[in-house]
């Protein structure tokens, strides 16, 4: 049953793509990296980063989203969850400075802020340089617990966590991952 989900999935994800404005962030060989990303207005409560960084609505972000398809069917045939987790972890750490190069490379980069994302996946986030804030929205919070439903039952995700805001300042992300 999980594979015919995931499977209508992958059949409607390339309309979900482009009706959604995203666009990949390809690596050095032009392949396409799990980021998805769309430039975004901020539209929470004030955040201030750790490096000072002060996000406030309708600052410019990129916003990250996984390829949740691509992901899970890489992640499919191991059943180990703490193996699934360190493939996860080192997949997003190895794709950071890739995405440190298209920041820096994309036409608005003086403008962007930072990046954000919203996942239930922010275990060890911090080590990466994201700084986790909870959605004080709690229709919103709601809203994108309930969206995360579907692929939290095809991974088999056994511990549901609140959906949350990942934070990175444009200064962190260049100082972690930039590649000279």
């Amino acid at each position: 049953m999980k594979s015919y989900i995931l499977g209508v999935w992958n059949a409607i994800d390339p309309i979900y793509y482009n009706v959604s404005r995203l666009r990949y962030v390809p690596d050095n060989h032009k392949r396409n990296t799990l980021f998805r990303v769309r430039l975004t207005r901020y539209k929470g409560a004030e955040v201030i980063l750790k490096d000072g960084t002060i996000i406030q609505k309708n600052d410019l972000l990129l916003k990250i989203h996984l390829h949740n398809v691509r992901m899970l069917s890489d992640l499919k045939p191991i059943s180990s969850d703490i193996k699934r987790a360190v493939l996860f972890y080192h997949s997003i750490k190895d794709t950071l400075p890739i995405l440190s190069r298209y920041v820096l490379s994309h036409e608005k980069h003086k403008e962007i802020k930072g990046i954000i994302g919203i996942t239930t996946l922010y275990r060890g986030a911090n080590r990466l340089g994201f700084e986790t804030v909870p959605i004080k929205n709690s229709y919103y919070r709601l809203y994108k617990k309930v969206t995360f439903l579907p692929i939290n039952h095809i991974a088999n995700a056994s511990y549901q966590a609140t959906p949350a805001y990942l934070f990175m300042s444009k200064e962190t992300l260049h100082e972690k991952y930039s590649v000279q």
